[in-house]
């Protein structure tokens, strides 16, 4: 079975940085666009960033460009989100997910992983 599981969230101050990890299967990682989707506490979720199968092509929401980072290691299957000058509004659930390509990345992901909660204090 397919499988995406989340790493790293935890509790951070405003300021602060913190890195998520996604593990995929093999299948999953080599065939797929891969990215991230938040949901806070009353909100809709909603997409973060994505990166190509290649890893050659980013896509960020608007407002978290320059503050959060998407990579990709092949060599561990693993997909990385780095976020730096965390906001108490960052504070969510975070979920890796994976699509066939950045398009259907955004709007309809084929796999999800179960969430790595994030939260930042004030």
């Amino acid at each position: 079975q397919v499988q995406l599981v989340e790493s790293g969230g935890g509790l951070v101050q405003a300021g602060g940085s913190l890195r998520l990890s996604c593990a995929a299967s093999e299948r999953t990682f080599s065939g797929y666009a891969m990215g991230w989707f938040r949901q806070a506490p009353g909100k809709e979720r909603e997409f973060v960033v994505g990166i190509s199968r290649s890893g050659s092509i980013r896509y960020y929401a608007g407002s978290l460009k320059g503050r959060f980072t998407i990579s990709r290691e092949p060599a561990k299957n693993t997909v990385y989100l780095q976020m730096t000058s965390l906001k108490p509004e960052d504070t969510a659930v975070y979920y890796c997910a994976a699509a066939e390509d950045s398009n259907q990345l955004q709007i309809d992901p084929d796999y999800w992983g179960q969430g790595t909660q994030v939260t930042v204090s004030s």
